[in-house]
């Protein structure tokens, strides 16, 4: 049994898998070897010389992408009052306070973000072993433990996304649809690497980014070479 289907292995013809590519190249040759009947997500993997076990190590941030990810985001907020209020005005999908806790820890994550106003946190933090999982879980770095959750609202519905180093030292993030123009991929690509490039640790030592590759939802990974567009 092939490991790869046929039309899987006749994208891996059209291209040389072992060679690196420039971003705008790789992208025209993925727009080519494209085969779903879907619109495809298109998404940057990195190997990153760092090793996550140290805590001067993490790599995690949040950038916009200009032209948005391409995906209808289904917010979550967690707030009481006055914030519940202007959560549900911002555009909201899914508000709630302890009623919501509780149909989270019965096991619903029909959404994509979360935001949680600090006096929530208590509560939020028993969801954990669920949100955490799943990148869901509120954080005060990514911006979604606020009381502006107005402005949260509207970065993530924007196009707002995070990146987080792994265990083993790879960041994957979606960087738009195969659908959208080479333009926009390419700027929204570049917006994802100058925010991993600038999140570099310090302790971090040797080469940082030691492989990029992109790729659709079914397609092959080509591989990518990275200058920054932006001065350090």
């Amino acid at each position: 049994m092939p490991k790869h289907g046929k039309k899987y292995r006749a994208a891996l013809e059209k291209y040389d898998p072992k060679k690196v590519y420039s971003l705008p190249e790789a992208i025209e040759i993925l727009k080519k070897i494209a085969f779903a009947k879907f619109n495809e997500t298109v998404n940057l993997d990195l190997k990153l010389g760092v090793d996550p076990r140290h805590a001067d190590q993490q790599v995690r941030g949040t950038v916009t992408l200009p032209h948005g990810t391409g995906k209808t985001v289904r917010v979550a907020v967690f707030a009481k009052g006055d914030k519940a209020a202007e959560a549900e005005a911002a555009g909201a999908d899914i508000v709630g306070a302890e009623d919501l806790v509780a149909k989270v820890a019965g096991g619903f994550t029909d959404f994509d973000a979360a935001i949680a106003t600090p006096d929530m946190m208590r509560e939020v933090g028993k969801l954990g072993k669920i949100l955490g999982p799943r990148g869901l879980m509120p954080n005060p770095k990514t911006g979604t433990v606020t009381m502006d959750v107005a402005k949260a609202i509207q970065e993530i519905k924007a196009g707002k996304v995070e990146f987080r180093v792994d265990k083993t030292g790879n960041v994957h993030v979606p960087v738009g649809k195969i659908q959208f123009s080479n333009d926009q991929l390419v700027e929204n690509a570049m917006a994802v690497l100058d925010a991993i490039a600038k999140a570099r640790p310090a302790a971090a030592k040797g080469t940082y980014m030691r492989s990029i590759t992109l790729s659709s939802t079914m397609s092959p990974g080509i591989k990518v070479s990275y200058t920054p567009s932006v001065s350090k």
